[in-house]
């Protein structure tokens, strides 16, 4: 049972709201100020009242036979569930799985992030984009969708031929295969070096341009070296890529959009419907004004940007895969360019311009400020997690010290790689956040060790009951639930009741945080009841059984939550 959305319906009867618009009122109160809590503010002003009059009206008014009571509280009403007719309707979603059948839409969804460049490694700011990505892509096909993950390769322009000019020139022929060098690291670092020498000499900005021309030309020279830096970049993305689990259904190069035909049958489009419009220095520009700044598609010198290549592959996402909707997964510095990029498609008059969306979110700066890819000052994805594995080794050494080798490396990689996302998730995806790695390993606090922890701790429970008292899952699905009257129980039980409400908030919001936010709940009020409920220890066998029935559906409910933010569960910790 959803007891919100039967909250939502009662409330929106006595007040003449909408039942969407008392769901997107109800919010949590503080502990002990109820169960849900729902502002009279909306409704005293149609009503042209009060909201203290308002709420002590409608607190009047509400009552169901899953409402223990109703209070009034200024202006708002705090509502308490009447925890003993939850607790079967709770559990039972739970155990059978209808907590978990929650359809929130339908249709063909491509999900595009990570589409990095290929000058660089991947880095901190990057994991962000990959982890929320692949974490939505989770939770729209839990909801419903047909989801297909997406990664555009940005393998060419001027930013690439930074990269390869500066190996040209500096690279003395390098190869770091034969260094040991990984080779996205390597590439990253002609970056670098690029930037540092064309402070030097600032000509170097223009032979860059140069080399871009000659590569849209097919000059051979040029291209030879592009494929060599290239496959050095891909190889070593696709073994961090691999490292932290980042997963994709289709792969796009944006080299291989340069040269598909139709992308100047739209630009001759744009043009023969006054959309686009061609300057006197040869640049085409997309009239976008007064609504937004105009946008250049194709530069002066006719060389492509990526908007030139971006035209292109959203028609070829939408022709070649049936799409419903598309979004796109990209740092909020690129806003307007995607309002400019879906009005452009408007214009065109494509049916499907308003099924585009940009999944916008902020940037990941360190303690010490923010990164800088050209000034070499960020912290490269491997390297983060290369630091975060030895951290979480050493705290599993503390613990145990006798594992072998084997199983001290795979704990202390999903410890390393739970800590990391969890904290890229946990933040509202809209808002910029630091990054700092010793909170993420922290196996007390808001992180993903100790959801890991927790889950860890749950299920020793289950063992020991299985293994001492020869109580086994099987005997959980007998379990009579009006024997858990503790406090703390009804109190885990509303929480575990609430997942299903994160589930449809974070759809809502495209953002991963209120999932996390409700875990990071569920695992507070576990431990809570975990250490003032002797769970073992019960008078009889059935109180035992009915207490390991709610140990058991938190595993579950964390199981859930875990595996849609792609945090791997550990059985022993």
């Amino acid at each position: 049972m959803d007891f919100k959305i039967q909250l939502a319906q009662i409330i929106a009867r006595v007040s003449n709201l909408s039942e969407a618009e008392v769901i997107s009122l109800l919010t949590t109160p503080p502990q002990g100020m109820g169960d849900y809590a729902f502002p009279c503010f909306l409704v005293a002003k149609e009503q042209k009242k009060s909201p203290i009059d308002v709420s002590r009206e409608l607190s009047a008014k509400i009552s169901a036979h899953f409402i223990e009571k109703v209070e009034s509280k200024g202006p708002y009403i705090n509502i308490f569930l009447a925890k003993s007719s939850v607790s079967n309707s709770v559990l039972e979603g739970i155990f059978t799985g209808k907590s978990f059948e929650i359809k929130l839409g339908s249709g063909k969804v491509m999900i595009e992030y990570s589409s990095p460049n290929t000058n660089k490694p991947l880095h901190v700011g990057h994991l962000r984009n990959n982890v929320l990505g692949l974490a939505i892509s989770n939770l729209l096909t839990s909801t419903g969708h047909e989801v297909i993950k997406a990664n555009l390769i940005n393998d060419r322009g001027v930013h690439i031929c930074k990269s390869m000019l500066a190996y040209k020139l500096f690279g003395n022929n390098r190869d770091p295969v034969k260094e040991n060098i990984k080779p996205d690291h390597f590439v990253g670092e002609m970056y670098v070096l690029f930037n540092e020498k064309s402070k030097e000499n600032p000509l170097l900005e223009e032979e860059a341009q140069k080399m871009l021309m000659l590569w849209e030309k097919g000059d051979k020279e040029v291209i030879e070296l592009w494929k060599k830096m290239n496959e050095w970049a891909l190889d070593g993305m696709k073994k961090t890529y691999d490292n932290f689990g980042t997963k994709f259904d289709e792969w796009f190069l944006e080299s291989e959009m340069f040269h598909k035909g139709n992308k100047f049958e739209l630009i001759e489009e744009g043009l023969s419907k006054g959309v686009f419009k061609k300057e006197d220095n040869g640049a085409i520009v997309a009239l976008l004004e007064p609504d937004l700044p105009n946008k250049v598609i194709v530069r002066g010198d006719g060389t492509s940007l990526y908007a030139t290549n971006d035209l292109m592959l959203t028609q070829v996402k939408f022709d070649e895969f049936n799409l419903d909707k598309a979004i796109w997964v990209v740092a909020n510095e690129q806003d307007l360019y995607f309002k400019q990029l879906f009005k452009i498609f408007s214009k065109l008059e494509r049916k499907w311009a308003n099924n585009c969306f940009h999944l916008s979110y902020g940037y990941v700066n360190l303690p010490e400020g923010k990164m800088k890819s050209r000034e070499g000052t960020v912290v490269d994805a491997d390297d983060l997690l290369k630091e975060v594995e030895e951290l979480a080794l050493e705290e599993i050494l503390k613990r145990y010290p006798d594992l072998d080798e084997f199983e001290k490396n795979s704990r202390s990689r999903k410890i390393a790689l739970g800590g990391i996302k969890f904290l890229l998730l946990k933040n509202d995806a809209k808002k910029d956040m630091i990054f700092n790695k010793k909170l993420a390993l922290s196996f007390e606090g808001e992180t993903g060790p100790y959801l890991q922890y927790t889950y860890a701790r749950a299920r020793s429970i289950l063992r020991k009951a299985q293994n001492e008292l020869k109580v086994g899952e099987k005997d959980l699905f007998k379990a009579n639930y009006s024997l858990l009257t503790h406090e703390k129980e009804k109190n885990l039980i509303i929480v575990l009741g609430k997942y299903s409400d994160s589930i449809k908030k974070s759809w809502e919001e495209l953002s991963l945080h209120p999932i996390c936010h409700e875990l990071l709940k569920v695992a507070e009020e576990f431990n809570s009841y975990y250490h003032e409920v002797p769970v073992l220890k019960a008078n009889n066998k059935e109180e035992i059984i009915a207490r390991l029935a709610l140990v058991k559906a938190t595993t579950i409910v964390l199981e859930k939550g875990l595996n849609l933010l792609d945090i791997e569960l550990i059985e022993e910790m």
